[in-house]
């Protein structure tokens, strides 16, 4: 067995709403979608620079359910970006929360974490300086005493 690429496939209550959020507080270009007469978005693709993400709204019938905007986090998505703080500060403006702020991390980036509308939470960081994994082990085990 091979594995070729992964996919995150993402569920909307409003699947529009979420592509132009996304599109508003990424930049992200959609590729195509593929709707329903009523205007249900059985599956859209979105490019995340060199990622695709797929999105759908929500079909309950097949137990397809979205993200509770207000319940809590079971997944997260990383995003490395050219700048965290212009990020998220676009994504903010956009209707993101801010869940965790931005710091300088002790694993070498600059990051901290959103909440979009539909309950994804998103954490958006980018690189500061380069850590080997000794020393990334010793930081991070120095952090967990101090917690």
């Amino acid at each position: 067995m091979s594995i070729h690429e992964v996919f995150p496939y993402l569920r909307a209550k409003n699947a529009q709403e979420a592509i132009a959020f996304y599109q508003t507080a990424f930049g992200v270009t959609e590729k195509f979608r593929l709707e329903e007469p009523n205007g249900r978005i059985g599956h859209a693709e979105l490019s995340f620079g060199n990622t695709t993400i797929m999105i759908s709204d929500a079909f309950p019938e097949l137990g397809i359910e979205p993200l509770d905007p207000n319940g809590p986090s079971v997944s997260l998505i990383h995003l490395h970006v050219d700048d965290a703080d212009a990020t998220i500060a676009q994504a903010v403006s956009a209707g993101a929360i801010v869940v965790r702020k931005l710091e300088n991390q002790f694993y070498g980036e600059r990051s901290g974490t959103i909440r979009d509308p539909f309950g994804y939470d998103w954490k958006i960081g980018h690189s500061i300086e380069r850590v080997e994994l000794d020393e990334m082990q010793e930081r991070y085990t120095e952090e967990a005493r101090n917690d």
